[in-house]
Formats: C-alpha cells, structure tokens, sequence
C-alpha cells in the first residue's frame, strides 16, 4: 500500500526546506536564505505518532519569463499533482506578498487538500500577523517556526486528517536508494532521468544547478 505524500510548496525563501528537514528529522535539504537552492522535488519519509508517510520539498515558485524559473514552477507542480495533502508555506514576517498570491493561483486549481502554513512566528506575541492570511482563501493559517520547531505538531495533525485512510495499515519499506555522484556537467541529472522515466531533476548546461 502506498504511503500518503506531503508536498511542501511555496515562493522562495520562506522556510520549506527548514521545516522539511524538521519533519523528517535529518538535514536532508540544504538551507540558504539565497533564492534558487532548492531547485528539484526532494523524496523522505517521516513519520508522526501513528502515520508513515513520505514528504517533498519543492524549490520556491517564481512566475517569470527565465526557463529556469519554469523548470523549477514544473517540478513543484509535479509534486502537487504526487501529493494527497499540500502544505502551503509562507512567512509571517513578511506578511501575504503578491507572489504567496501567485502560489495561491496555482493551488486553486487543484482539488486536493491545501494547509496553510506561516513559518517565523518564533514567540506567541506575533500569533497575531497570521490573520492577513486568511485572505489566500485557504481556511485557517497555522502559526509554525522553523527555527524553533513550535507548531508542527500541530500542522502534522492537521495534514494527518486528510491522510488516505489506507495509511493506518503497516507499510513495508521497498524503496531502492542510490547515490550518483560525478563532477559537473558530465550528464548525471540526464541517466536519473532516463533510469525513473521522468523528469525529475532539472537539466541544464549550467555547472551546478543541481544542489
């Protein structure tokens, strides 16, 4: 039986891959306050009290006419079309910008079940600047802080309550993991690709796009 799938999306620089790393435990995703490092859909499975379920970090969702912009947009949208619940990430401390609005447009085309979460909130005092959120259209926004890891306790039941029902049975672990390692621009991204028949990491001819 498959395991539920958590896509974590959003605009740049807005803590996804800080909380994926907390929710699955481990430094997984590298984290940057520089726009573009995470880049192609990031795989874990976690766990939270009685759930197995596997998470995607997707890199920041930008609307532009760059093609790599559009790379990334893609694979985000791949992870959404994967997920059965989709954490929405933004930040409180920047308040509902044009380009969360920009996400929103994309989730409101998708039927499935969409959490709103507010990173940053980092002390109770600032619960407050989570109201502007409820204009996004999403119900209720869920205060977290990834830095302090406050909230998600919370916002992983909340994800837990649109979990397919079948998640309650026990799941073997028959994934096949492997590394491929090489210096840049020698066709590594390409043979992943090949080997999944998909495309899931970015190709390009730029030494390092892949982190």
């Amino acid at each position: 039986m498959t395991k539920p799938v958590v896509a974590i999306v959003g605009r740049p620089n807005v803590g996804k891959s800080t909380i994926f790393n907390r929710i699955v435990g481990e430094r997984v995703s590298i984290v940057e306050d520089i726009p573009g490092v995470t880049r192609d859909r990031i795989y874990s499975s976690a766990e939270w009290l009685t759930h197995d379920f596997n998470i995607i970090d997707t890199g920041g969702i930008e609307i532009g006419d760059e093609p790599f912009l559009e790379q990334i947009r893609q694979q985000a949208e791949i992870a959404i079309e994967e997920a059965d619940v989709i954490i929405f990430m933004t930040n409180g401390r920047e308040g509902v910008t044009a380009a969360d609005e920009q996400v929103a447009k994309i989730l409101y085309k998708t039927k499935k079940p969409v959490v709103l979460a507010v990173n940053k909130i980092d002390n109770p005092d600032m619960r407050e600047m989570i109201y502007d959120f409820y204009a996004l259209g999403f119900g209720e926004p869920w205060p977290i802080s990834g830095s302090h890891g406050l909230g998600l306790g919370d916002l992983l039941d909340e994800c837990a309550k649109h979990f397919p029902k079948e998640d309650e049975e026990q799941y073997g672990d028959d994934v096949i993991k492997f590394s491929l390692i090489g210096r840049p621009n020698v066709g590594k991204s390409s043979l992943v690709n090949a080997f999944l028949g998909q495309d899931r990491v970015i190709v390009s001819n730029i030494a390092g796009d892949n982190t």
